[in-house]
């Protein structure tokens, strides 16, 4: 059978998996091994099947996921994105939108201690979007809303997508986490500007909320300190060449703990809490990455990945053109697709074709 047909009936039986509401990581997984035994034997399809998920779970550069979920969770459950939340209540409560402008504020503060937009969305869904709906707050645009802010995860370092991406590319990671501080405050000061327009649009969608005292507003930054100090203590570390990123993610997630033993807000029965959830998030980011490494191998065989890089290199429109259209297809994967299974499945065509079209990303450690 024609590889290119098979590759292109992979995609589309992916799609319709999607569509039937399979988890992405498991419709990728069964379309990867299906294919790969079409195209080579059963019996390597299935030793695939048998090996994959193993090597995933116990590679020690994939380590640094379920710690710094583990270090989001413990942060979770030890107050400190309510701490966030209220801190930026107390500052914009004031203001038309003020509670949303929170909630964006408390959404980067809660990624730099986080490293993952799911647990950042699905954290401060928690914490803010109560608040919001009690204040009367349009329920369409909160959870639009959190959703985006969620997506500073990604940005903002420490990020799991920048680790991967690094990993897959061999690109230093401390480098991703300098390149993602800029487009994250970007994204910050983008989403606030959206507030600020919707309300004076819309201002019943965003009512105005309660006024604090200074006094109040400085004395909600004295709870803040256990977020800075593990921001600092986690990315201090790792550029003061103290750790690696791998020990940074487990020294965080210590330190997360400790701080919330100390302080008397995580005791057995909230950290049991947080284990679970750590364990519930971690399972579902690393069974993406089992189906993404299956489906990948099936790409390989079909060689539609190195089929992909000469299309893309071969565009008559420029590298700065081939960049555009790639932006453009990520943003229209990222309507239907997990942003984690489309940097793991888009990567291996992406970056070498970046790279022979002489778009310098990052330097190789290598």
């Amino acid at each position: 059978m024609d590889r290119d047909l098979v590759a292109l009936l992979g995609f589309v039986l992916m799609l319709v998996l999607m569509v039937l509401r399979v988890p992405i990581g498991i419709a990728m997984g069964i379309v990867g091994v299906l294919g790969f035994g079409m195209l080579s034997t059963w019996t390597a399809a299935f030793n695939l099947l048998a090996n994959v998920p193993l090597s995933v779970v116990t590679d020690y550069d994939l380590a640094v996921i379920p710690m710094f979920i583990l270090m989001g969770a413990f942060a979770s459950q030890a107050v400190m994105s309510k701490e966030l939340f209220t801190a930026g209540r107390a500052w914009f409560g004031h203001r038309r939108g003020g509670l949303a402008l929170a909630s964006i504020a408390s959404c980067a503060g809660f990624a730099a201690i986080n490293g993952s937009s799911v647990a950042t969305a699905a954290t401060m869904s928690q914490v803010a979007l109560p608040e919001m709906r009690r204040a009367g707050y349009d329920p369409g645009f909160s959870a639009g809303l959190i959703a985006a802010g969620g997506t500073l995860g990604i940005m903002i370092p420490p990020s799991v997508i920048f680790v991967l991406y690094g990993i897959m590319t061999d690109t230093d990671i401390t480098q991703l986490f300098a390149a993602g501080v800029v487009p994250g405050l970007l994204a910050v000061v983008g989403y606030s500007i959206v507030v600020h327009l919707t309300a004076l649009r819309y201002p019943a969608m965003l009512p105005v909320g309660e006024q604090h005292t200074w006094r109040e507003r400085f004395s909600s930054l004295k709870n803040l300190w256990a977020v800075i100090l593990l921001f600092m203590f986690v990315l201090g570390g790792i550029y003061g060449g103290l750790f690696t990123v791998q020990e940074a993610a487990g020294a965080g997630a210590i330190g997360t703990l400790l701080i919330g033993v100390v302080r008397g807000q995580l005791r057995s029965k909230t950290i049991r809490l947080a284990l679970i959830d750590a364990l519930r998030v971690s399972s579902a980011i690393l069974l993406i990455v089992v189906g993404a490494f299956l489906f990948g191998y099936f790409l390989t065989i079909t060689q539609f990945t190195q089929k992909a890089v000469d299309f893309l290199v071969h565009l008559p429109v420029g590298p700065y053109g081939v960049l555009a259209l790639v932006m453009l297809g990520y943003l229209l994967l990222g309507a239907v697709m997990d942003e984690l299974a489309m940097i793991l499945l888009t990567v291996p065509v992406v970056f070498p074709a970046m790279v022979q079209l002489g778009l310098r990303i990052g330097n190789s450690t290598a």
